[in-house]
This record gives C-alpha cells, sequence and structure tokens, in this order.
C-alpha cells in the first residue's frame, strides 16, 4: 500500500508551500516533493507600467523580504539607464537592507526554530510554538521581541513602512534619516548588539547539543549561488559567486547570470527546478540562503561576524553541506547585520540631504539589480523602452533557486528516516523546556 505523508503548509516563501513525502509497500521512498505556488506572474504584472513604477509593486510578492523587492528593481532600472547614485543614497540603502535581515534573521531563529530544538523535535506540536517559548522562557522571549521590534522600527524609519517600503526612487533616496531618529536608534544599539551577542551563545548551545543531528543527518552536497564583493560577504551588492561541492569558487558578474544559471521543470512538478549551466541538470543542483552566502565568503564584512564565521568553519570544515547549520549561518549573518547598522547609524551620510540626483533620463535599456535577500539571492532583470516602459521582466527569487536543492535534500533526508532508520541511533539532548 501506498502511503502518502504531506506536510502543509510549510512556510510562506514567496509563494504557498507543502512537503509530499511518497512511501512503497517496501517502505522504501518513491518519491519527495516540495510544493511551491510560483511568483513569476508579477513579471507579467509589470509590463506595459513606467519602469520607475515596478519597485511600487514588486514588495508585494512577500511579506517577509518586501526591502530587497524594493530595492532591486530599483537598482535594475538605474543599471538600466545608466544612473548613479550619490553615497548617502548607497548607504541609507545598505542600512535599510541590513535592518530588514536582522529582523527577519531574529525572527526566523526565535518564532521559527527555537521551538523546535528547546522543545525537542518529538515534543507535543501544540507546544512546539514561539508562544510557549516565551511563557517558559519570558526573558527571552522579551529580548527577542525588542531584538525584531529595533529592526522592524528601522524599516519603518527608512523605508516609509516596515512593510512594502517606498522610500527608495531611482536616483537614490526620497530623503535621509531625520536626525533625531537617528539619535534614538543610535542609543538603543549598544544594547542591541549585546542581544545578539546572547542570541549567538544560545544559539551555539544548540548547535553543540544537536550535534550528532546535525553532522548526520541531511548533509547533502550540492553547488551553492551567493554573493559576494570581492571576496567578502556582501547584501547589497557584489558579483554572483558559485561554490563547487568540493569548495571551488566561481565570480561571475550579474549581467551574465543567464550564462550560469539555467532552469528546467521536471515531470514531477510544475515548477522551475534551477541549476548550476556548466555542470547541467540535475548534477548542477544549487542552494541558496543563508548557508550559501557563507560558504561563498571568503570573509564576513565586520569582526565579530568574521570572528562567528572562523568559528563556523574550525567545526564543519571549510565548506559546509549540513543542512541544520543554516541555523547557525543565519547567526552569523545576524552579527554582521548589527554590526553594520551600528557603523551606519554613526555615519553622517545617513541623515545628509544629499541623497537623491536629478540626472535621471528614461531611456531604451536592459538593466541587472541584485541583492542577497533572507532567504536567498533576488535578481531582477529589466527591459525598458525609450520611454521608460517596462517592455520585460525577468525575476528569480529565493523560492526558484531553492526548490530542486531542498527537493534533493528532502529526498536524502527522507531515506535517512525512513529507510536507513538514522535518527533511531542518534544521540538528542534533554529539552530545555517542557
Amino acid at each position: 500500500m501506498v502511503k502518502e505523508i504531506v506536510v502543509e503548509p510549510v512556510t510562506r516563501l514567496e509563494g504557498h508551500g507543502g512537503l509530499r513525502i511518497v512511501l512503497g509497500d517496501d517502505g522504501k521512498v518513491k518519491d519527495a516533493q516540495f510544493n511551491i505556488t510560483s511568483t513569476r506572474f508579477f513579471e507579467k504584472f509589470c509590463e506595459g507600467r513606467y519602469a520607475e513604477h515596478v519597485p511600487r509593486i514588486t514588495p508585494r510578492i512577500c511579506g517577509i523580504c518586501p526591502i530587497p523587492h524594493h530595492l532591486t528593481p530599483t537598482k535594475a532600472v538605474e543599471d538600466a539607464w545608466g544612473v548613479e547614485i550619490p553615497e548617502p543614497a548607497r548607504k541609507l540603502r545598505i542600512l535599510l537592507q541590513n535592518a530588514k535581515q536582522y529582523s527577519s534573521h531574529v525572527l526566523h531563529f526565535y518564532a521559527l526554530a527555537a521551538p523546535d530544538f528547546l522543545l525537542g523535535p518529538f515534543a507535543d506540536p501544540a507546544l512546539r510554538n514561539v508562544v510557549h517559548v516565551i511563557n517558559k522562557m519570558p526573558d527571552v522571549g522579551a529580548m527577542a521581541l525588542k531584538m525584531m521590534d529595533f529592526g522592524q522600527k528601522l524599516c519603518a524609519e527608512i523605508g516609509g513602512k516596515s512593510v512594502h517600503p517606498i522610500s527608495a526612487i531611482v536616483g537614490g533616496m526620497k530623503k535621509p534619516m531625520d536626525e533625531d531618529a537617528r539619535d534614538k536608534f543610535l542609543k538603543q544599539v549598544g544594547e542591541q548588539i549585546e542581544f545578539t551577542k546572547k542570541t549567538v551563545e544560545i544559539g551555539l548551545k544548540v548547535v553543540e547539543d544537536y550535534w550528532d543531528v546535525v553532522a548526520n543527518v541531511a548533509v547533502v552536497p550540492t553547488y551553492y549561488l551567493g554573493m559576494t564583493k570581492n571576496g567578502v560577504h556582501d547584501i547589497y551588492e557584489g558579483d554572483i559567486r558559485i561554490v563547487t561541492p568540493n569548495g571551488e569558487k566561481k565570480d561571475f558578474d550579474i549581467h551574465k547570470y543567464l550564462d550560469v544559471l539555467g532552469e528546467h521543470i521536471p515531470e514531477h512538478s510544475y515548477a522551475t527546478h534551477m541549476y548550476y549551466k556548466p555542470a547541467g541538470y540535475p548534477d548542477g543542483i544549487y542552494r541558496a540562503n543563508c548557508l550559501a552566502m557563507i560558504n561563498a565568503a571568503d570573509k564576513m564584512a565586520t569582526p565579530l561576524a568574521d570572528e562567528a564565521l572562523k568559528a563556523f568553519r574550525d567545526k564543519t570544515g571549510p565548506i559546509s553541506h549540513h543542512t541544520f547549520a543554516y541555523h547557525w549561518a543565519r547567526l552569523i549573518e545576524t552579527v554582521e547585520a548589527i554590526e553594520i547598522i551600528a557603523t551606519l547609524l554613526k555615519d553622517p551620510d545617513v541623515v545628509n540631504p544629499d541623497c537623491k540626483t536629478l540626472d535621471v533620463e528614461p531611456r531604451e535599456g536592459n538593466g541587472v539589480g541584485v541583492t542577497e535577500a533572507p532567504r536567498g539571492l533576488l535578481l531582477y532583470n529589466i527591459w525598458s523602452d525609450a520611454a521608460g516602459i517596462c517592455k520585460k521582466l525577468n525575476l528569480l527569487v529565493a523560492t526558484n533557486h531553492n526548490i530542486a536543492g531542498i527537493e534533493k535534500t528532502l529526498m536524502h533526508t527522507a531515506k535517512q528516516v525512513f529507510e536507513d532508520k538514522a535518527l533511531d541511533g542518534l544521540k538528542l539532548p534533554d529539552p530545555w523546556i517542557k
């Protein structure tokens, strides 16, 4: 008798997704799917509209990463029209991007990851949620809420709104930060750094407690897709970097993405599977997101984060294929985000009114913009006509990048669990809370 195991929804990754595992009569895994609703229809929404209006439409794609979906198309239009923005605008955008990175990563760690680890994976699902964690660990819960609140309010201050921002325009930013607001956030940043250090301590304790699981379950060699600037971790600008399963790193200009990334729709799925073109499909299946970014980076951009990266590699090796290490990688990126926030809040350029240029002229062009969203690389390619109307738009979002890698990981892990009974001999820690 064929048995299906369905988990739906898993999360909302720029769409609605669920897992489907099919077991045969012999207990063998016959199929493993990650089903997701694609968002490619937004490409059609934008055709025929003014190109500078696209960054106001696309943030509606995702409630988790609307800021990357605001900044990335703005960069693409600027690239198409040959627009250079002032340095204060660039710094404001980097500050906005890292505020979102900070709040999103903290939300993921405490609301999505922590309940499973703190209560244990076999705890009652009715208790395995963030509300129960806050009730049992009120000090940690209060800290987590303060961290998320800081990040979201900083996003709102710079972006105009915390979700679906409006502040980036072709040519820069509408306005600088208000000095009083900057001072208010600057007074809080020291506490936020301490909160982040405490979060890393909690995360490292979880890693040590679950190391038997991390090291043995869902360890799946793949390619990785990230972005670096001269080899340094960067979520706002840089080159596309591909990391091979053995750790070799290859850089590509963002405008050459069609030579690097391929699309394939397998028979069992209606969703696009992305792969590294030179390796072919399925050999070139890659994963994106924070572990991919950590694997891609030679170093982090800030000192505390770089120390955290070195500790990570001391434990996992120069390249990590450990799926559960995504949680650790996310914490390293959180450290970098708050360090960048602290630095930029002290920079007078973020309150400099010279944050936009009037030297903007619509023209026929083809531009590419890339940023690293909290869930993976985000790429916009826009074509405009002489009147500045969007003729065509190509989006590659985190969901597109991750589907094939998730399915490969899911199949491997399902076989470990149902066929090899790999969990039976693993050491699991006692739950932190009941």
